[in-house]
């Protein structure tokens, strides 16, 4: 896969976000730069990929709140036996997470960095299960009118080492992914109650 060592992101501010990291180039910005989308087409080779950007009834520090507890990703998200979290510094530390989808488990090391509330960046090059893995969670204000709502980018992309593995995921991917994405939201739910709008999706594509 193609690599950029550096992707400037505007944020709502008009700041920079710097996201060092092996990433698709291309991104849409949109009105005001207020948000970005990935470029969601197929990668080369095995790899999968995919983005979306969907209006939530959480606010930013919620989201980034839940998404960051890497720790208790065992007790909430699909397919996440163990999670271990070590080695903590400054907006950044390392885990350990356990996947097991039948008949497979398979244990693997992320790095994770973030700056609340603006995003959650997880990546992971050189595990035994993954050739690489890169999830980005980006958070933005919603709706002006209500302070509970935030606009989130949502990016995954990802290579099996296995080639089984990948043939495997290919005939679930959607699935996962959704399954997934959505036990964030449902944790929200549970940590902060019933959100405050219904949640729409802006953009998708894989």
């Amino acid at each position: 896969m193609a690599s950029n060592p550096l992707i400037n992101i505007k944020n709502t501010c008009g700041g920079i976000l710097s996201l060092k990291t092996k990433i698709p180039t291309k991104f849409i910005q949109g009105q005001q730069n207020r948000f970005f989308l990935f470029d969601a087409t197929a990668n080369q080779g095995n790899s999968r990929r995919f983005a979306e950007k969907k209006l939530v009834g959480f606010s930013p520090e919620q989201m980034h709140d839940v998404v960051v507890d890497v720790a208790n990703y065992y007790k909430f998200l699909p397919f996440c036996k163990k999670s271990n979290c070590y080695d903590r510094k400054k907006n950044a530390f390392k885990s350990d997470l356990v996947i097991g989808f039948p008949p497979f488990t398979e244990r693997y090391t992320s790095n994770v960095t973030h700056e609340r509330p603006a995003y959650v960046k997880s990546e992971c090059f050189d595990g035994v299960m993954f050739n690489y893995l890169l999830t980005i969670w980006k958070f933005n204000p919603g709706l002006k009118d209500i302070e509970q709502s935030c606009v989130i980018d949502f990016f995954i992309d990802y290579q099996f080492k296995s080639a089984l593995y990948m043939k495997l995921s290919n005939l679930v991917f959607d699935t996962m992914v959704r399954q997934m994405e959505q036990a964030f939201f449902a944790e929200a739910r549970v940590r902060y109650g019933r959100p405050s709008i219904k949640s729409h999706v802006l953009v998708s594509g894989s």
